[in-house]
């Protein structure tokens, strides 16, 4: 067993880790993780913390590891936005516990799993930590290319490139790692396209399953204006709910810990004015949290829109490819017939420009509704105008 084995098709990037781990000259204080959403940026990096702090460099059993791994190490601080961003006061506290030195450990290690979310007040407040590096101390930053970090700190990491793991591998994981039945995990894999996190999801969640097949039976039934409005509703809907149906619980459970911590009755209808503004503060975080899980679903949904035009063309063209989504065969046949190849190609484009719309923060449903329509052919519209 090793911290390794769940660093599924990265064995460039394990040796390169590794190495660094039994040779001093190999270390650096500051690295950056890059990949592909579900590549396993953060996975690795907290498998190379773990591997940091291990006696025998990453046994995977031993105390060390388990909580390296687990985030409950406490030389291991591991950072995972719930917001749309990194503020700067975040991170000159950040900053202030890296000057610390390590309180059990070898090694002091600070993990920002979403280092591209840093605000460019925070991005220059980090900087300063990397231009005058405290000894044995350790910056992992996660993001999910080059370009989503400022020069400057590039320029101050040693860079470590995630790829996408392959369909197999992933599936193995989901084997050994979670239980899931083979035939299943290659299902949810194939479905991610190898996104470990949510194939994992797929494969334990049938709602969520269910939500995915809804999303990419949607292109099939879209040949009038009407038509795509209601599917651009339906679409944001099931954002809604997922992001409703994750929140939820969670959302009271964290309200219901914040008042136990603070010596308040959760059962009581008023509170002290203390405990109202702790309240207050914590739902704004949760609901800034849930925006960005909403957009998040929304990009999901988006790519897997993505991943059944992207099929029909490869069946319209007859190219010899992996179909993502095998086992909707007859969905991507259906669209295959309704659309030529060029239809599918605009298509394809118009989900791009809906992703970058929301990312740009266009209201998800105005963007989701300007792609839907242009999925219809012209004379379509024409017809429509008539």
């Amino acid at each position: 067993m090793s911290v390794w084995d769940d660093v599924v098709g990265q064995p460039d990037a394990v040796a390169t880790l590794s190495r660094a781990v039994s040779e001093p000259t190999a270390m650096t204080h500051a690295w950056l993780f890059t990949g592909p959403p579900g590549s396993g940026r953060s996975v690795a990096a907290r498998a190379f913390a773990a591997a940091l702090e291990c006696p025998q460099g990453g046994c995977g059993v031993c105390r060390e590891c388990r909580t390296a791994v687990g985030g409950s190490h406490a030389d291991v601080k591991v950072v995972a936005t719930q917001g749309l961003s990194i503020k700067v006061e975040d991170t000159r506290a950040l900053v202030q516990e890296a000057a610390l030195r390590p309180s059990v450990g070898r090694w002091r290690v600070i993990i920002v799993e979403d280092a591209d979310r840093l605000t460019e007040r925070a991005a220059d407040a980090l900087l300063k930590a990397l231009e005058e590096p405290t000894p044995r101390t350790v910056w992992m930053l996660c993001a999910p290319s080059l370009e989503d970090v400022i020069i400057t700190i590039r320029s101050r990491s040693r860079h470590v490139r995630l790829r996408t793991p392959p369909v197999g591998a992933v599936a193995q994981l989901l084997v050994r790692r979670d239980g899931i039945d083979p035939g299943m995990a290659m299902y949810a894999a194939r479905a991610a396209q190898s996104h470990v996190g949510l194939a994992r999801r797929l494969a334990r969640d049938e709602g969520a399953r269910i939500r995915r097949r809804d999303v990419i039976a949607m292109p099939v039934r879209v040949r009038t204006i009407g038509d795509a409005v209601a599917a651009a509703a339906d679409l944001a809907s099931i954002a809604d709910e997922e992001s409703t149906a994750s929140a939820t619980e969670r959302d009271a459970a964290e309200r219901v810990r914040l008042l136990e911590t603070l010596g308040a009755d959760p059962a009581a209808r008023t509170q002290p004015p203390h405990v109202r503004s702790q309240v207050t503060a914590l739902e704004r975080e949760q609901k800034t949290r849930g925006t960005r899980f909403a957009r998040d679903t929304v990009d999901r949904s988006l790519v897997d829109l993505l991943s059944i035009h992207r099929d029909a063309l490869a069946l319209r063209l007859g190219a010899h490819v992996e179909l993502v989504n095998q086992d909707s065969i007859d969905l991507v046949r259906a669209l295959a017939a309704a659309r030529s190849p060029e239809q599918l190609l605009r298509a394809m484009d118009a989900v791009g420009e809906a992703r970058e719309r929301i990312n740009l923060n266009v209201p998800p449903l105005l963007a989701l509704e300007a792609m839907a329509i242009s999925w219809l052919a012209p004379h379509a519209l024409e017809l429509e105008d008539a």
